[in-house]
């Protein structure tokens, strides 16, 4: 059981982990952050995520928050989340989403559109505020 939360180093992906540790701590579960690249990173990307992932696994720690943080090689994110919360036995995944212009907004994202279709629990969106 646990919250899966699609994290990227970017406002949105702030927003979900913030929206993530609110709902781990109110349903008293572990928050599990995931992060999929492609195999065919470049090196210094790689290395920028993983140093990304090394500061959430610091600021949840100080939070006191359980967790689980995964680097997936997957490559499809939408894939990686929903196979995530199938073997962990999410309660909710978080996405983060971005604002779109008034056509973009005609169609949602294909990852989160996928999510939202495909997920075997309930699924919660967040925008960054501000």
């Amino acid at each position: 059981m646990g919250i899966v939360v699609g994290y990227l180093a970017t406002p949105e992906g702030h927003a979900a982990l913030d929206a993530a540790v609110t709902e781990a701590r109110r349903r008293s579960v572990p928050v599990v952050v995931v992060l999929s690249v492609r195999p065919d990173e470049p090196v210094e990307r790689r290395a920028q995520t993983e140093a990304d992932l090394g500061k959430v696994r610091d600021d949840l720690d100080a939070l006191g928050v359980a967790h689980d943080v995964r680097l997936l090689d997957g490559g499809d994110v939408a894939d990686d989340l929903i196979s995530t919360a199938e073997e962990v036995g999410a309660q909710l995944i978080v996405l983060g989403l971005r604002r779109r212009s008034p056509v973009g907004k005609l169609i949602l994202g294909s990852n989160a559109q996928r999510v939202l279709f495909d997920a075997p629990c309930p699924v919660l969106t967040v925008k960054p505020t501000g």
